[in-house]
C-alpha cells in the first residue's frame, strides 16, 4: 500500500496512525488542489506571456479567457449545494477533467473553443476546491488534527510554484508545449493521490475511544443570527476575490512592462507569489482555533492590500517582490478562514454554504480582469486597475472587522 493509500477500517486507530493517517489525508487534498487550482486555474498566468509573444492572442483576448474561467469558477460553486455526489468521487472526476482541459488548451488555437475550455476548466476547479475543502477538513476533525488543515490549501501555492518555474523555463517557447507538459505534471500528480479518495472519509475508524470533534458534527444552527452571519460571509467574501485577482492575472505581463528589458525578474515574482503562499497556509493553521474567523479575514485582506500597493509606489524588483510576499502570504489562508467559518455555522452541511462563498469569490474574479482592461486601455497603464483593487480588499477588511466586532458586543 502507497502512503497515500486510503486507511483500513479494520480497527479502532491509535493516536500514532491517527496522526499517520491525517498527514497522509492532508497531503493527497494538498496535491488535488495543487492540480485543481495550481494547474487547472493559474497555470494561465506563466503562460499568458508567451501566448501574448506567440501572437495567439492579445492582451483583450486574454482577458476574456480569465474571466471565462472565473464565470466556470462561479457557476461551478454555485452548483455545488445542488451537487449529491461522494466528495471523494468528485475529488476523483476533478482531478481526471483537468488533465483532459489542461491538454485541450494546447491541442486547439481557436479563441472560441479556449473559452469553452476555460469556463469548463473553472467549473470543474470549484467542485473540485469544495469537495476537496469537505472531505479534507472533515477528515481532520475526525481524526483531531485540524493543525494539518493548512497543509490542504498549500496546494495552490505548490502548483503555483511548479507552473511559474516551468513557465519560466519555457520562455521563447510556444505556450503549446506548457499546456501539453501542465496536462501531463497533473496526471503524474493525480495516480499519485488517487486510491486516497477511492472511499469516504467516514470509512475509517477514529482513533480509540475517541469522540468526534464538536465542530465536526455540529448541526446546522439556523437561527436569525447564524443566517445573517452566513450572509454577510457570502457577500463579503467577494471582495478578495476581486482586490487580488487583477494583479494574480497579470502580474507577469505587469512587471515586464514596469522593468528594464532582459530583466530575470518577472519570471520569478509568480514562483515568489506561490512560495509565500504555502508559507501563508502552513502558519494559518497554526493560530489558535479560537480567533475569530472574520478578524483574521480582515487581516488577509488588509495585508493582501498593502501587497498591492508596495508594486504601485515602488514598481521596481524590490517593490513588486514584497507585493509578491504580502499578495501570497493571506491568498489560501483568507480561503481556509472562510471555510472554517462556513464549518463553524452550518457544520457537516456547509458545502452548501462553502460553495455560496466561493461562488461570490467567483463574482470578484469575473469582474476583476473585466475592469482592469478598459482603465489600462483608457489609461495605457495597469495603476488605476491595481489602485481599485487594493481599495476593494480594504473595503473588504473593513467590513469583516464590523461584523467580528459586532459579534463581540452579542457576546455576554
Amino acid at each position: 500500500m502507497s502512503r497515500f493509500d486510503a486507511p483500513p477500517a479494520a480497527h479502532a486507530l491509535s493516536s500514532d496512525e491517527a496522526d499517520r493517517h491525517a498527514r497522509t489525508a492532508a497531503l493527497a487534498c494538498m496535491i488535488g488542489l495543487a492540480v485543481a487550482l495550481g494547474v487547472g486555474r493559474f497555470a494561465f498566468t506563466p503562460l499568458l506571456p508567451l501566448m501574448l509573444a506567440d501572437g495567439s492572442i492579445g492582451l483583450k483576448a486574454g482577458s476574456w479567457l480569465a474571466s471565462a474561467n472565473y464565470a466556470g469558477y462561479f457557476a461551478g460553486a454555485v452548483s455545488c449545494a445542488a451537487l449529491r455526489v461522494a466528495p471523494a468521487r468528485m475529488v476523483r472526476f476533478g482531478l481526471a477533467a483537468t488533465v483532459l482541459l489542461t491538454a485541450a488548451m494546447g491541442a486547439g488555437h481557436l479563441l472560441p473553443l479556449w473559452l469553452a475550455v476555460r469556463f469548463v476548466a473553472g467549473v470543474v476547479s470549484a467542485w473540485t476546491f469544495v469537495f476537496v475543502s469537505q472531505w479534507g477538513l472533515r477528515r481532520l476533525a475526525e481524526l483531531h488534527a485540524p493543525e494539518w488543515s493548512g497543509v490542504i490549501y498549500a496546494g495552490p501555492g505548490v502548483g503555483i510554484v511548479l507552473t511559474g518555474l516551468v513557465g519560466s523555463a519555457l520562455a521563447g517557447h510556444r505556450a503549446a508545449l506548457g499546456w501539453f507538459g501542465f496536462a501531463a505534471l497533473s496526471i503524474v500528480l493525480s495516480v499519485a493521490i488517487w486510491r486516497t479518495f477511492a472511499v469516504p472519509a467516514a470509512a475509517s475508524p477514529l482513533p480509540s475511544g475517541a469522540v468526534p470533534h464538536a465542530a465536526a458534527m455540529a448541526a446546522p444552527d439556523t437561527s436569525r443570527r447564524h443566517r445573517a452571519d452566513a450572509a454577510w460571509l457570502v457577500v463579503l467574501y467577494g471582495m478578495p476575490g476581486f482586490g487580488y485577482i487583477i494583479t494574480a492575472t497579470f502580474l507577469p505581463v505587469i512587471a515586464r512592462a514596469a522593468l528594464p528589458a532582459g530583466s530575470p525578474w518577472p519570471d520569478l515574482f509568480w514562483p515568489m507569489f506561490g512560495a509565500a503562499l504555502i508559507v501563508g497556509a502552513l502558519a494559518a493553521a497554526r493560530l489558535p482555533g479560537h480567533w475569530d474567523n472574520r478578524l483574521l479575514l480582515a487581516l488577509g485582506c488588509a495585508t493582501q492590500a498593502l501587497g498591492i500597493g508596495s508594486g504601485i509606489v515602488w514598481p521596481n524588483a524590490a517593490g513588486f517582490s514584497l507585493g509578491c510576499v504580502l499578495l501570497g502570504l493571506p491568498f489560501t489562508a483568507i480561503t481556509l478562514f472562510a471555510m472554517r467559518e462556513a464549518r463553524r455555522l452550518h457544520g457537516e452541511r456547509a458545502a452548501g454554504l462553502m460553495g455560496y462563498a466561493t461562488a461570490s469569490y467567483g463574482v470578484g474574479q469575473i469582474a476583476g480582469p473585466l475592469v482592469a482592461a478598459p482603465l489600462v486601455a483608457r489609461y495605457g497603464s495597469f495603476t488605476p486597475a491595481l489602485w481599485v483593487a487594493a481599495a476593494t480588499l480594504l473595503a473588504g477588511a473593513a467590513g469583516f472587522a464590523v461584523i467580528a466586532a459586532a459579534a463581540a458586543r452579542r457576546r455576554p
